[in-house]
């Protein structure tokens, strides 16, 4: 059971910093605008169910992706490990306002006049408003950490661990949205970004470990042959 744990804590405080639940419900109120509390409720909760198929989509064939064009494991972890820390260090040091969120939601107001969200919670609602490219950088990395097992249990409960991650992410995600207007108006918008440095920081820490796990891997037929 500690490879869940793990892999859990692991793709929960990685992937957390990249949606940043609660800076996504402020775009996603000013985009939806104000609706009664049932419609923030009821695309709250597709967005959440699309956001679970998303990730279990990316976990499920990324594998497979790396097998077809013939990448080994130590250099996701390496090139995927960079990418990450470059996003912690991107969230570390971006301004305030989330620039690219803004964007896509402005695009999604000027093509969606009737204002029919119902149909547009998987685009742009889910992606990439809420979980943008750098996610599935992100995802690819952490599914291909999961196959560092040695055996088939370790590996299942690795990517179980890393589903329980991103099922606890999508709720936090449906709870911010469901109910945007009420939290976005008690915590104060220097509180959340606050606390998206810290993780960042966080975010900044892992993506070297995995980064240094792949060297390692790389290097370690080099020493021993010398």
């Amino acid at each position: 059971m500690g490879d869940l744990w793990r892999h859990f804590a692991l793709g929960f405080s990685a992937l957390l910093p990249v949606v940043n639940p609660l800076g996504s419900a402020l775009v996603f109120l000013g985009l939806v605008g104000l609706q009664p509390p049932a419609v923030y409720k009821s695309l709250a909760r597709q967005i959440a169910i699309n956001m679970v198929l998303f990730f279990a989509v990316i976990e499920l064939i990324g594998s497979f992706v790396l097998s077809f064009f013939g990448i080994s494991l130590p250099i996701v972890q390496l090139s995927g490990g960079v990418v990450v820390a470059a996003i912690g260090w991107g969230v570390l040091n971006r301004p305030d306002s989330d620039k690219d969120k803004e964007s896509a939601a402005q695009k999604a107001v000027s093509g969606d006049v009737q204002n029919r969200w119902s149909g547009k919670t998987f685009y742009p609602l889910m992606f990439p408003i809420t979980a943008g490219p750098g996610c599935l950088v992100v995802m690819l990395t952490l599914s291909a950490h999961t196959m560092e097992g040695n055996t088939l249990m370790q590996t299942v409960l690795a990517r179980a661990g890393l589903m329980l991650a991103v099922v606890l992410l999508s709720l936090l995600v449906y709870v911010c949205y469901a109910y945007a207007p009420q939290i976005t108006g008690k915590i104060s918008p220097s509180t959340t970004h606050g606390i998206l440095r810290v993780i960042a920081f966080i975010l900044l820490c892992i993506g070297v470990q995995i980064a240094w796990n792949g060297l390692e891997a790389l290097l370690r037929p080099l020493l021993h042959s010398t």
